[in-house]
């Protein structure tokens, strides 16, 4: 029985002197941790400009002073509407229930930037008319922003396309059944918009089934001063 205990008095011994070996070098090696952590620390720069910079809309770069920012993109195929941002903020787009099928318009005052009116316009199935009638009442100085959805050109007649034509539109006589389209133009302006893009419905180009690309399109309206 004294045999015993001393074996076993001998292996506590032992086992006390390994964990104690252990311990010290779990905490040696913990204090090298954060030595070598702290050195690192220092060593490194904070950089506190990283975070990237966001323009309004989106935009890859801001606007000048006395300018409008806005990006828009047409609709796609006729699964998704049309989208149009103003001054960050989105004006017209699915989520907002407030876009539909043919030609999608936003009126904008040009010197306030506030948005007047939005609404769109059956070019497939509906009556040109009211779409007409929408146009002649808009009123000089006011921004109009324009984007496609599925179809904007069956209905339209030589009447509507001049009147796009007066507010700035370039390639309004040759908007075809189907295209993709997104202009910005205005009321009274003396030359032709350099905010348009157009696309043609064409099978052999189209990236949808029967229809074009998505447009996209950004930039800086200049605010009216008159």
């Amino acid at each position: 029985m004294a045999r015993a205990g001393g074996v076993l008095k001998m292996a506590a011994v032992v086992f006390a002197f390994l964990l104690v070996i252990f311990m010290a070098f779990q905490l040696l090696e913990i204090n090298m941790d954060f030595k070598i952590g702290s050195v690192i620390s220092r060593s490194v720069p904070i950089n506190e400009g990283s975070q990237p910079v966001k323009y309004k809309c989106g935009l890859s770069k801001s606007c000048p002073v006395g300018h409008f920012a806005f990006r828009m993109a047409s609709g796609a195929a006729s699964v998704v509407g049309p989208r149009i941002c103003l001054e960050d903020k989105l004006i017209m787009s699915s989520v907002k229930n407030n876009v539909g099928r043919g030609i999608n318009i936003a009126l904008v005052n040009g010197r306030t930037g506030d948005v007047m009116k939005t609404d769109y316009f059956d070019m497939w199935g509906g009556d040109v008319a009211p779409f007409v009638k929408f146009l002649k009442g808009i009123e000089d100085g006011t921004v109009v922003m324009m984007a496609s959805f599925d179809d904007p050109s069956t209905k339209l007649n030589d009447e509507a396309k001049k009147l796009i034509a007066d507010l700035g539109s370039s390639v309004i006589s040759t908007l075809g059944f189907r295209d993709n389209w997104v202009f910005v133009g205005g009321k009274g302006i003396k030359t032709k918009s350099p905010f348009e893009l157009h696309i043609k419905n064409n099978a052999d180009t189209n990236k949808f089934e029967g229809w074009p690309d998505v447009l996209e399109m950004e930039g800086c309206v200049p605010q009216r001063q008159d």
